[in-house]
């Protein structure tokens, strides 16, 4: 699995990192990105549902 966060459309809402803080977390400046050696999801069944509850769609998902 390939996560991609568009950091140009992301707003900093933190709904990954509360739904997956496994593989999401934010950066200094509150936008999301990827657990260091998490960016391939780790095998968390969260990563969907944290792809779900980004309010702007800001995450995708490549198998």
């Amino acid at each position: 699995m390939h996560i991609s966060i568009d950091t140009g459309v992301c707003i900093g809402a933190g709904q990954c990192a509360l739904v997956s803080p496994a593989v999401f977390t934010q950066d200094d400046d509150g936008f999301s990105t990827l657990v260091p050696g998490h960016e391939d999801g780790a095998g968390s069944p969260l990563v969907r549902e944290a792809v779900r509850a980004c309010p702007v769609q800001a995450i995708s998902l490549r198998e």
